[in-house]
């Protein structure tokens, strides 16, 4: 498995590759035929880039298709009943961040709410795709953090507004290249706590199911994110707090919170 890294290389962003613990520049089209460039040094670090270096967010879609309530146990707590099909909403390219930019919390829309998820990024256009196909489509798996404006939420506003501000979306810290997304653990802490923890096995509407359906509606270009769902454990963010989303097999998108 490889795993894809944007980095910030003297001002210009730059893709780096992580294959078997060794760092390598990319050369090629990130999404159509890549392939290793000059050694740059070992991996190091919970983000498999050397200390001093920039993240920024691995890729920049041309939207987040995200997905409500596709896990049972967070459709319990927000006591409402399971979709009958997927429920899709986008979130804009401006929500998002790099990993370690700051979440900023807008004065007067009330509660916050972290919501850790496996992220899709497609690396095929895809238009009216058959299931049996949905998988051809994926480039590989990454963390999103699919921060909430519950309050907002919760008068009845769905679902853009409350979950369209700036930094909403962060997103990383790599893709990983060749991972199975349908038995992963996904997990939230925030200031080290785990607030969320299931797996994708508990999606109501997996992968291929998902590209199918966003597919019939939308042409998903490369470089786009399904933001798969949250499981339950949703809770709020204040200012100071530090929020990781970890995905198996990608690694930790951590990201502080402050007050706008």
């Amino acid at each position: 498995m490889d795993r894809i890294y944007r980095i910030d290389d003297h001002g210009s962003a730059r893709y780096v590759v992580e294959r078997d613990g060794r760092l390598f520049y990319l050369r090629g089209e990130v999404f159509s035929g890549y392939h290793l460039g000059e050694a740059i040094g070992p991996g190091a670090g919970p983000s498999g880039v050397p200390a001093g270096v920039r993240l920024l967010s691995p890729v920049v879609p041309s939207k987040i298709v995200a997905i409500g309530l596709n896990y049972r146990d967070h459709a319990a707590e927000q006591k409402k009943p399971l979709p009958a099909e997927p429920m899709i909403f986008l979130k804009p390219p401006s929500a998002v961040i790099a990993p370690g930019e700051a979440i900023r919390l807008p004065p007067g829309v009330g509660r916050v709410d972290h919501e850790g998820e496996m992220g899709v990024v497609i690396g095929r256009r895809a238009r009216m795709v058959p299931k049996e196909r949905a998988l051809e489509h994926v480039f590989g798996i990454t963390c999103v953090n699919d921060v909430t404006a519950r309050a907002m939420q919760n008068r009845g506003i769905q679902y853009s507004h409350c979950k369209g501000f700036d930094t909403f979306a962060p997103i990383g810290p790599c893709v990983t290249v060749g991972l199975d997304g349908r038995a992963l653990g996904v997990e939230c802490r925030v200031n080290g706590e785990r607030r969320q923890a299931s797996n994708t096995r508990e999606l109501i509407f997996p992968i291929d199911d998902l590209i199918a359906y966003i597919s019939s509606i939308m042409t998903l270009e490369p470089g786009d994110v399904i933001s798969t769902g949250t499981p339950s454990g949703i809770a709020p963010l204040e200012p100071g707090d530090v929020v990781t989303v970890k995905v198996d097999g990608v690694g930790e998108l951590t990201n502080p919170v402050e007050a706008l």
